[in-house]
């Protein structure tokens, strides 16, 4: 397709081209947007896709286009629950996409695709209402997808007309428009880098292994491996059905409850499947929200018909990746849980997620509970250790293990990160409050996007920020983050080996580390995978650590010694 950029008027020239403006043509239509206060172009709310209306739940259609011209003006939201307040519309398979004034057809610029997080059941394009303005001041195209969340996306049946994971394939569909489009708007398909936070970044990470064509360059995958334990959801074929008695409709039949379901306001529906999910949830994760491992039908569409672990797939070595997280991911609930959580905490719901010690659990539950505690009860005097082996197993070693599989699949430019700032913008801090060191799950988006409740950045952030956005646009421009040092960037990020796994702190200052936390993953995975092969091993594990856990209280009898090793 050969897109042409039109004017709505004269506005200089950039090195003797005129600079791309609000209105674009694309083979689907016009499209006008704004000028920001910034200078830079956005097109909010540009639909890639439509919902089919006979069934919302399944596969999404590609948008037809416009007869006249569109104007992107505002963003929208899909169907969630936020505040208790069932909000959006299911006309919200929409991108927001943010041009550089210096972006021509004939200058094209890398293109960042963010994917939003939200547990899969909330969030938006827009980021709630974070502007990508540090990202664009580096001359990238920065472009959000909405995708389908809660019931509507993510309603996973072993039936041919919702077999699971429509969001991740609405996803698709918006990957599909921007490398068709994107070259009317400035931006270069053959450079796009798709990145993203929890929810987002488990799909970014998704995506490297799904059975889609490739459709992007480079991957940064935030927060959200998918080795983690929250997502790979088992088919649930009664939620139809409890989903439709909820909203007094009763049958036993899936496919008249989905019949039904179609004709129901998205905001009535979304509600109750939001109540409905209290009941069924499990770790804090709503089951109703999260991707699955597909059942194959034939002439359906799927993403991913198996668990990531076993997936072999030539993206995984042919695409450039940053990965990493934050260092202290549960601080909220180190902070914020209650008494009744301790009483109730357990090692072994856990451990469960991953492994499977049949009669030994109890004796793994032990030793994994001597390993973060010691001989300590579990209680509220032990709470950053519970926060540490909840970042552990669900951050840090699914991390670990994706990049093994990066690595055993041939991939030679990845790079491991773990945020560890604690400044005046760390998001998940501020909104809860929370006084713990270090940075929270999420708090590194307040560097990446600016917030306007943030105001103006210290100085101490801004380098943050401008450390931040420089690694991330210099991965998308060169699939190398530190191509060369500078002032700004004084360390050379070296990609991890087989052999040897660096990876970039980022701090107030940047610094190179060895494997982060080693010793806890070395524990988690290597020594609890044998374990666990071994019959009888772990009984003998439980007694070595009873008996280090005498040493230590005798050679050390005035200091609990945590095994938590820093970075």
């Amino acid at each position: 397709m050969k897109a042409v950029v039109l004017l709505v008027s004269l506005c200089g020239l950039v090195h003797g081209l005129y600079r791309v403006d609000p209105l674009v043509s694309i083979k689907g239509g016009l499209i006008r947007g704004v000028l920001s206060s910034e200078g830079y172009a956005q097109f909010l709310g540009v639909p890639y896709a439509v919902v089919d209306e006979s069934n919302p739940f399944g596969a999404s259609i590609p948008h037809p286009g416009f007869d006249s011209v569109f104007e992107a003006y505002e963003s929208n939201v899909c169907p969630q629950v936020n505040n208790n307040v069932a909000v959006g519309t299911l006309d919200c398979l929409t991108l927001n996409i943010y041009v550089p004034s210096v972006a021509t057809t004939k200058n094209l610029l890398p293109v960042m695709v963010w994917i939003h997080g939200g547990q899969f059941s909330r969030g938006s394009a827009d980021n709630s209402g974070g502007s990508p303005k540090f990202l664009v001041r580096n001359d990238v195209i920065v472009v959000g997808i909405n995708y389908r969340l809660g019931a509507y996306g993510f309603m996973c049946l072993d039936h041919p007309e919702v077999p699971g994971n429509q969001g991740l394939k609405d996803q698709v569909l918006a990957l599909r428009w921007i490398n068709e489009n994107i070259e009317a708007f400035g931006g270069n398909p053959k450079e796009i880098t798709i990145f993203g936070e929890s929810a987002g970044g488990m799909s970014v990470n998704l995506h490297l292994l799904s059975s889609y064509e490739k459709l992007f360059q480079r991957a940064i995958i935030q927060s959200g491996p998918a080795y983690t334990h929250i997502w790979a959801g088992e088919h649930q074929n009664e939620l139809p059905i409890k989903l439709a008695e909820e909203l007094d409709f009763n049958t036993t039949d899936v496919s008249e409850a989905l019949e039904y379901l179609a004709t129901i306001d998205a905001h009535t529906l979304i509600k109750a499947a939001n109540d409905l999910n209290k009941g069924f949830s499990f770790q804090g994760n709503n089951i109703l929200t999260v991707p699955c491992i597909e059942t194959e039908f034939e002439g359906v569409d799927h993403f991913i018909t198996e668990h990531p672990r076993n997936i072999v797939s030539p993206k995984l070595k042919n695409t450039p990746v940053i990965i990493g997280y934050n260092d202290n991911e549960a601080a909220p609930a180190a902070e914020l849980s209650t008494e009744d959580y301790y009483k109730t905490f357990d090692f072994g719901d856990h451990l469960s997620l991953e492994f499977n010690f049949g009669d030994e659990a109890n004796e793994a539950n032990d030793v994994v509970k001597h390993f973060y505690i010691g001989g300590e009860e579990i209680s509220e005097d032990v709470k950053l250790d519970l926060a540490d082996f909840a970042a552990d197993f669900h951050f840090g070693y699914p991390t670990q293990r994706v990049v093994d599989q990066l690595l055993q699949n041939g991939a030679t430019n990845v790079y491991r990160y773990v945020f560890s700032y604690s400044g005046g913008r760390n998001i998940m801090k501020l909104a809860l409050n929370l006084t713990s060191t270090g940075a929270a799950h999420a708090d590194e988006l307040g560097y990446l996007f600016d917030y306007e409740y943030f105001g103006e950045a210290t100085p101490e952030d801004q380098i943050v920020i401008d450390r931040m956005t420089a690694i991330w646009t210099n991965f998308a421009k060169f699939g190398n983050p530190t191509p060369e040092t500078s002032e700004l960037l004084p360390v050379k990020w070296e990609p991890v080996t087989k052999t040897n796994q660096p990876y970039l702190d980022i701090n107030q200052d940047l610094s190179l580390g060895a494997r982060p936390y080693h010793e806890r993953m070395a524990f988690l995975g290597p020594i609890l995978q044998i374990v666990w092969k071994v019959p009888g091993l772990i009984l003998k594990m439980k007694k070595m650590f009873l008996l280090y856990e005498l040493y230590r209280l005798d050679s050390k009898p005035n200091e609990r010694q945590r095994c938590r090793t820093n970075i």
